[in-house]
């Protein structure tokens, strides 16, 4: 297949891949025992970066080793790991058929891989016969669609090297290119900014994805590997990562997301440098700050609710006594008092729970009051989950609206879902806010997409 190269993608300008692409003088790859493991990532910014990288750092920590991470492409990882450039490769691969280049590893998650086309969609396979279809190369997707060629061998496809399935699914969006293929994660995050993105069919068998080894790979990291992802599935913590990493991607609807957009460029510049003031103070990303205000306001400093919570970041009348606030309809004064009553919340609980799951826990307080999340979390313990995961207690809170459940537990009756439905979106909408800067927002929505928004 013919590699398509003029194509318009942000790419990352800093990686050192060009350095290691000529794959010229390098230094040895050290035995793993030493103290260090390098593992092959895709680049920063990919949509599954976050969780490939944690859960290689769980496996460094299994092994009582230092992660070094390689960043590279997916067309790279082959050369990379025959020439013991890295120990192995973290970036998600295809591994339902043979490779005679790689070695997979135990297949940690199922995703479907789905066309999808600008302007009139794919509707079958045939139909692809007359469309230029474009995707990563060395990808889970281009492993698919090989998967798929014995079938139909007229099937046709282009590659780009340096590129992720996020960037060709923006290109799909706004025109520059057909079709192309992404799992449906990739997808469900891609569509939180391209409202109008629509997926199709699934292009062959959904991948199951693993990590990949060189043939001659070392047979008792491979073991160790094993027995990783043995013990990682039996405790819940592989679900639980999932969850983490992926749960959130699809809580919003196509017109709240181009909501979301559009008051990104019309609205936040005016409350963004209060935003970064109070990430400041508190320690608490200012994307993290401003997505719980959209979530609260709307970005709306006069907004007030049938409750009588007001302003920003909607203070009750007993929060904004306790940090002292004088104007709850004063948006600096909001934003700094409601920071800092979220970092009083995360401060609240116990030490031994780790980030994220203390901020996701704490927004959950931050909604519903600590006192219904530590019933919650008592609840969780009841069904034999874990009271530190947020993956865990979200499973649980909506109980705490059923009148049998309340009855048993300290603080009662409460409206556990929306807590869970109000981390999400603001997990959702801080991932958002992290992945694109403010110049990026214009070009995201068509013209009949824009929101009109509010006069206040």
């Amino acid at each position: 297949m013919r590699n398509l190269l003029p194509l318009k993608i942000a790419i990352l300008a800093a990686l050192a891949i060009v350095l290691v692409l000529s794959f010229g003088v390098v230094e040895p790859l050290a035995h793993w025992r030493q103290g260090e493991i390098v593992v092959i990532l895709p680049p920063a910014d990919s949509v599954d970066r976050p969780f490939n990288q944690h859960l290689a750092e769980l496996f460094a920590a299994h092994l009582g080793v230092k992660l070094k991470p390689l960043e590279l492409y997916p067309y790279q990882v082959r050369q990379a790991l025959n020439k013991d450039l890295a120990h192995f490769s973290a970036v998600g691969m295809r591994a339902n058929e043979v490779d005679d280049e790689l070695l997979f590893g135990v297949p940690y998650q199922a995703v479907s891989e789905l066309v999808v086309c600008s302007g009139r969609p794919a509707a079958k396979l045939a139909e692809l016969e007359t469309r230029i279809v474009t995707v990563v190369a060395g990808s889970a997707q281009e492993a698919a669609l090989r998967a798929t060629l014995q079938k139909h061998p007229s099937l046709y496809w282009e590659t780009v090297d340096k590129a992720r399935p996020g960037d060709l699914l923006e290109s799909v969006a706004l025109g520059e290119i057909d079709c192309t293929v992404a799992n449906e994660e990739q997808i469900a995050f891609m569509r939180n900014f391209h409202p109008r993105m629509e997926a199709t069919f699934e292009i062959a068998e959904p991948s199951q994805l693993a990590w990949s080894f060189a043939p001659n790979r070392d047979a008792i990291l491979y073991a160790e590997m094993e027995t990783f992802f043995a013990r990682i599935e039996e405790d819940g913590t592989l679900d639980r990562l999932l969850e983490r990493f992926y749960g959130h991607n699809d809580r919003i609807i196509p017109f709240d997301a181009a909501a979301f957009l559009t008051k990104v460029n019309a609205v936040l510049p005016r409350y963004r440098h209060m935003f970064e003031e109070a990430a400041s103070l508190t320690g608490i990303e200012w994307q993290l700050l401003a997505a719980v205000a959209y979530r609260e306001s709307h970005w709306n400093p006069l907004a007030t609710s049938y409750t009588k919570v007001r302003g920003m970041m909607m203070l009750t009348e007993d929060t904004a006594d306790r940090m002292k606030v004088s104007n709850r309809l004063d948006a600096r004064e909001s934003i700094m008092a409601g920071s800092r009553y979220l970092q009083l919340l995360k401060e609240q609980l116990p030490l031994r729970i780790d980030e994220p799951d203390r901020t996701w826990l704490a927004l959950a307080a931050y909604n519903q009051g600590m006192g219904h999340l530590e019933d919650a979390r008592i609840l969780a313990q009841r069904h034999g989950l874990n009271a530190d995961s947020w993956a865990d207690v979200q499973k649980v809170m909506p109980k705490l609206r059923n009148p049998g459940v309340a009855k048993t537990l300290k603080h009662g009756y409460a409206r556990g879902e929306e807590a869970v439905v109000f981390v999400e979106t603001v997990r959702l909408h801080h991932d958002m806010l992290q992945r694109i800067s403010r110049n990026e927002y214009k070009q995201l929505l068509p013209p009949d997409y824009q929101i009109k928004l509010n006069a206040w």
